[in-house]
């Protein structure tokens, strides 16, 4: 029996989920109860952004909220019910599955509890007043700071008395900037996985993001130094003009106000040549002139399109706001990409070719915010795959087809098989998702190969962690991805299997599976549901890749040592460094042979990570080898929690260095080991090694190191 731990909740006896109600004696209460739909408890539609329905929330949690309404016995049963709405809808994935299945694919305990109203007064929402200020979630991160503007983005946490502090001044500053850099602000109390994956670790955090670099400030956060900070990532080109050729034409500009001098020079430059289906290359369709060309396009409304050479019919429209950066990103990365806008005419139903299609609706945030990691996926799949948009507020009858139900919903056509995508919106989970399709991560297990592979192992070494699931389960379609990118994390370590419990229950029952998702290890332990638990469990089962330094082996083996080091400086009490932990074995193994990884234990070593500058937990740190040169005691801080990441980081870093490290000493074998005494009674492991002296030398010398 492997250890287990449960993500579901089992089903109540039926006269049991009757009580609540029998206890409701207020009518407005029952009739209140009964109106479920979560899009008409906030007063919003279907088509609302993250931002209205915050404000709408807020609105409702300032006049409903039970501190507001002491005398009314029903204020907190029905401030319950708006909560819950609230934190399903603001999340793109509960949205998702919400709009899917209804309530029956969510957990029952989402939106139980709720703040003070001081806390919907003062704390929540700072910026969703401002319109200059544009707050970015998980859902549509990626994307702003990967248009090829320039973002300044302000991470805060709602409790933080210092991000209150600097409110005002971000407001004043995002009013100057307007027009010149993109100002964005991350609720990292909503968003805690992005900000954790973005290495934000205090609060406030600004960072500028231009062309795939980041850059974090550090200054006194005043208006001018924002400001000073930012003009250093804008490169303007200004041409004096002291003589030249007569003027035919002076417009003489009575305005200083940049946004009024941009419109008055747009207006003043020549309008595009309005062009017909007879010269379709670069311009303007007049659909009321040249109605039949827009009807068989299926456009009913003005738009911008991209043709891609191939044919008037394959094309890509733009789906995003009508602004000139917006248009012009837009058409740079369309005609790299291999996207096409689908109608019933084009649709892929012969599926002789394998295809990716994404249904959506253009009001949709997360359907926007897809559509780039769309272009982006295409181009690495370009001649094994082929990708398309419908767009299911046109095309009705053709997504009511294939069931669509929730916006955005991919799915891969490959033949006679059709596979709905369920990962994050970006364009590696769906290479991950394609991947897994042709080479399977996930060993599909039933009764017999479970009992012969997973129970009748005859090798020590063959860990097995199986999950039990059944398919109508809402917490098992969000599990699923994470389980495949752990099998993929963990490949060639792990056996990873999943067990159909719908379609074999009575098997499931024989294991006492009562609830979903289930997962077990076998051995292992574990009992949280989410992947870093899930590793961590697994991990547990495995040899560590990673070692626990102190401060003597800290200082002989990273410091004076001989070999490159990444350092994982925790505390036992901080949650983001048991999150971290699994991931930070995982960077172990991906760097074993050329980094060593080690941990430092912050509360029982302070005095090592104090004078190593650490301010923060989990914080990671890289020492190089230098050569003759020895390490900074503070090492070179990587801004990452992601094992990939860092891994590639800490990579490229050593490419750096590598003209200084050609005379590095190559460890080749530990003669001997020996236990010494060190002082008093003190013990140490000490190896003799042979090292070569030099790249151009043969000769072996011994060397004696301290044995960890």
């Amino acid at each position: 029996m492997g250890c287990r731990f449960v993500l579901g909740v089992q089903w109540s006896h039926p006269v049991r989920l009757m009580l609540p109600l029998l206890l409701l004696t207020m009518l407005h209460v029952a009739v209140w109860a009964e109106s479920r739909d979560y899009y008409d408890l906030l007063g919003i539609n279907r088509e609302a952004t993250t931002r209205e329905i915050r404000q709408a929330f807020k609105k409702l949690a300032l006049t409903m909220h039970p501190d507001k309404n002491p005398g009314d016995p029903s204020a907190h049963e029905r401030f319950l019910q708006v909560n819950r709405a609230y934190e399903v809808l603001k999340d793109e994935d509960l949205r998702k599955k919400y709009d899917k299945y209804g309530e029956k694919g969510l957990d029952e305990q989402q939106g139980g509890r709720y703040e003070s109203w001081n806390f919907y007064r003062y704390d929540f929402g700072i910026y969703d007043d401002d319109f200059e200020i544009i707050t970015l979630d998980s859902g549509d991160f990626e994307a702003a700071v990967n248009s090829g503007e320039i973002w300044f983005i302000n991470f805060y946490f709602p409790r933080c008395s210092h991000c209150h502090e600097l409110a005002p001044t971000w407001r004043e500053f995002a009013k100057e900037m307007d027009g010149v850099i993109r100002i964005g602000a991350v609720n990292c109390g909503d968003n805690n996985h992005l900000c954790r994956r973005k290495g934000i670790s205090s609060y406030p955090s600004l960072f500028i993001y231009r062309a795939g670099q980041v850059e974090k400030f550090t200054g006194e956060r005043t208006k001018d130094n924002l400001v000073r900070f930012s003009m250093q990532f804008i490169t303007t080109t200004v041409t004096q003009l002291w003589q030249g050729k007569p003027l035919y034409s002076l417009h003489w500009l009575n305005t200083l106000d940049s946004k009024e001098l941009y419109s008055q020079v747009i207006n003043h430059l020549p309008d595009l040549e309005l062009l017909s289906s007879d010269s379709f290359q670069v311009g303007r369709v007049n659909c009321i002139a040249d109605a039949e060309l827009c009807q068989s396009l299926y456009i009913h409304k003005p738009c911008v399109a991209v043709f891609k050479g191939m044919g008037i019919h394959d094309f890509e429209i733009h789906h995003g706001k009508d602004v000139l950066y917006n248009i012009v990103g837009f058409a740079r990365d369309s005609v790299r990409a291999y996207v096409t806008t689908l109608r019933p005419d084009n649709f892929p139903s012969d599926r002789k070719e394998p295809w990716v299609v994404d249904f959506f609706a253009p009001w949709c945030p997360p359907c926007r915010a897809l559509l780039p990691e769309l272009r982006k996926a295409s181009i690495q799949l370009a001649g094994q795959m082929r990708f398309g948009t419908l767009d299911c507020t046109i095309h009705h009858n053709l997504c009511s087809m294939y069931n669509i139900q929730a916006y955005p919903t991919t799915v891969i056509f490959n033949g006679s098989s059709v596979h709905e995508y369920e990962g994050q919106h970006s364009a590696d989970g769906i290479l991950e998702f394609i991947q897994d399709l042709v080479s399977p991560s996930v060993v599909v297990l039933d009764p017999s190969s479970f009992t012969e592979r997973v129970k009748g192992k005859t090798t020590p070494d063959k860990i097995w962690a199986v999950d039990f699931y059944a398919p109508w389960c809402g917490p098992c379609q969000a599990l699923m991805p994470e389980w495949r990118r752990m099998a993929r994390m963990l490949s060639g370590q792990i056996l990873v299997g999943s067990v159909d419990c719908q379609q074999f229950q009575s098997f499931c029952q024989s294991q006492s599976v009562r609830a979903y998702p289930e997962i077990r290890l076998y051995p292992g332990n574990a009992r949280q549901p989410d992947l870093q638990q899930i590793m961590l469990c697994v991990h547990s089962s495995l040899p560590r890749a990673s070692v626990d330094l102190t401060p003597d082996s800290f200082r002989s083996l990273v410091l004076l040592g001989q070999d490159h080091w990444v350092i994982d400086f925790y505390a036992p009490w901080c949650g983001p460094c048991q999150h971290f932990a699994p991931e930070f074995e995982v960077l172990a193994r991906i760097l074993k042979g050329e980094v060593r990884a080690g941990k430092v234990d912050c509360q029982a070593h302070y005095q090592t990570c104090q004078s190593a500058g650490i301010t923060a937990y989990p914080t990671v740190r890289f020492y190089p080898y230098m050569g003759t040169r020895r390490h900074e005691h503070s090492g070179e801080y990587i801004n990452s929690r992601d094992s990939n990441v860092i891994a590639d980081i800490i990579r490229q870093r050593l490419q750096q260095l590598s003209p200084q490290l050609h005379n590095k000493p190559k460890v080749t074998l530990c003669l001997h080991l020996v236990r010494t005494k060190v002082s008093g009674d003190k013990e140490s492991d000490i190896c003799l090694f042979l090292r070569r002296t030099s790249s151009d030398d043969p000769a072996l010398v011994p060397e004696e190191r301290p044995a960890i």
